[in-house]
């Protein structure tokens, strides 16, 4: 344990190292078990878990001491048993051993009662626990909570050591890189990757602005093209109008003349 608390101090140091160079790092550990041992409250629910657990395993030990005893009897038995028989009491028998281990299984496996009511006498506690060390750490300023007797490790960290943000951006850097060809490229993404999170914040504003400057003037172009087209298709309208209006008067026209060649011709006759 105490070289898993290490490991984690070490790659925490050197994820700091991104974050705030200057500021020293304040550690503070604890002993849950240490903890656990004076409290009450929990001796207490521990003791009756005990002893809940020592019934068991005599529950345990005493299905398969009769599964043996059966077992005896059967080999004691045999040469006086048909063979029908025989097979009745080895299946009775496997029945009966295989109800016994599962009964072992439910009290003492990994999803078992043991394990079950474990958690449930340790977690009021722990809670409290959790509850008191955030409340140190932020009164005494520490950066760090742990546990020394656990493998969870670290049970506190001030969140502005939090580099979960660093870790996604540098994967999306890789996965960044990948896909870019130039130098230039290359460059000015790792510009835009070390600004700190005021710069960052800074030039999102300021490419938000940009947007949205570029996109009110695709909206005015977009209805100055409206409005163009607009006025195009009224000048078409009007144009074949009045294209419409000079074809038809020169039919009346031209009607009216070959009437009157027809009455004159008429008239002639």
């Amino acid at each position: 344990m105490k070289k898993n608390i290490v490991s984690i101090i070490a790659i925490i140091g050197l994820g700091l190292a991104t974050v705030n160079a200057q500021k020293s790092i304040r550690l503070g550990y604890i002993d849950m078990e240490y903890i656990l041992q004076n409290v009450p409250e929990y001796q207490e629910a521990n003791r009756q878990l005990d002893n809940r657990v020592q019934e068991w395993k005599a529950e345990a030990e005493a299905k398969l001491k009769k599964v043996e005893d059966m077992r005896t009897s059967l080999d004691n038995e045999r040469p006086l048993l048909t063979k029908e028989l025989i097979e009745d009491r080895e299946e009775e028998i496997a029945y009966m051993e295989q109800q016994a281990r599962k009964y072992q299984q439910d009290r003492f496996g990994p999803n078992g009662d043991y394990i079950i009511q474990k958690k449930q006498l340790v977690r009021p506690i722990q809670d409290q626990v959790f509850t008191a060390v955030q409340q140190i750490a932020e009164n005494r300023n520490l950066d760090f909570v742990f546990d020394r007797t656990s493998d969870i490790g670290m049970i506190y960290a001030d969140k502005q050591y939090d580099v979960s943000e660093l870790v996604l951006r540098t994967i999306q850097r890789t996965a960044n890189r990948e896909q870019l060809q130039g130098r230039d490229e290359i460059e000015q993404m790792e510009r835009a990757e070390d600004l700190t999170p005021e710069q960052e914040d800074a030039k999102n504003e300021r490419e938000a602005l940009v947007e949205e400057r570029k996109n009110e003037r695709e909206a005015y172009i977009e209805e100055r093209k409206r409005e163009r087209d607009s006025i195009r298709a009224a000048k078409q309208r009007e144009f074949e109008e009045r294209r419409q209006k000079i074809l038809a008067e020169r039919e009346r026209k031209r009607d009216s003349i070959l009437q009157a060649r027809e009455k004159k011709n008429d008239t002639i006759n």
